[in-house]
């Protein structure tokens, strides 16, 4: 699928509009994520895949493989009513990929549900900013799991996310950095738009 298709796409999928501060529930635009996942795509290494999105809002990410050619994409997201918007999501994707995808409402906690099957693990987790550590829990089930890469997004600003890896065994690599749109779905938000640094990482087991 052209980026530019797939942009449009994930553009059209549903996104929360009751946005919770204490859950930075800031979603990936389209431009963004089709950017990010058309690199991921580049080596087909998510054709056949079993994709785990962790945090996963309303799906963009996770739902964005599926659109690539992965096999299944497990959405896991702690909030009920992200869960159902995903949930609607994944109904409209189902409908145009041959993908099985699943929704799990569930707060992670250091480890991936049971009986999860997973190649890659791709994250737009919170970045502490309104609970501090909120990341910690979700990058740690990342890293306990059996997953070949893992691709994670994260601020600009963030400086633990070498040492976590290195911690558990794993190799960061920073793959590039970007503009992250924050549009003005908080209350306590008093410009109509903002925007942010970020910088995505691809993350691989040490050998």
């Amino acid at each position: 699928m052209r980026l530019r298709h797939l942009a449009m796409r994930l553009s059209q999928l549903l996104t929360i509009q009751n946005a919770k501060p204490k859950l930075e529930q800031y979603p990936t635009e389209g431009q963004l994520a089709a950017r990010w996942l058309g690199l991921l795509a580049m080596d087909d290494s998510l054709i056949g895949a079993n994709v785990v999105d962790l945090g996963a809002g309303a799906g963009v990410l996770g739902l964005g493989c599926a659109y690539l050619g992965a096999k299944s994409v497990t959405l896991i997201e702690a909030d009920p009513e992200s869960v159902a918007i995903a949930e609607e999501n994944a109904i409209r994707v189902r409908s145009e990929t041959n993908c099985e995808i699943a929704v799990i409402c569930e707060k992670i906690q250091g480890r991936l549900p049971e009986g999860i099957k997973v190649d890659v693990i791709i994250m737009n987790p919170p970045w502490g900013f309104q609970t501090k550590g909120a990341d910690r829990p979700i990058i740690e089930a990342a890293f306990a799991s059996s997953a070949k890469v893992i691709h994670l997004l994260h601020s600009k600003k963030a400086t633990h996310i070498e040492g976590m890896a290195n911690a558990a065994n794993w190799q960061a690599e920073k793959e590039f950095s970007c503009i992250f749109s924050l549009p003005p779905s908080m209350q306590h938000h008093k410009k109509k738009s903002s925007t942010t640094r970020c910088q995505v990482w691809k993350i691989t087991p040490k050998r």
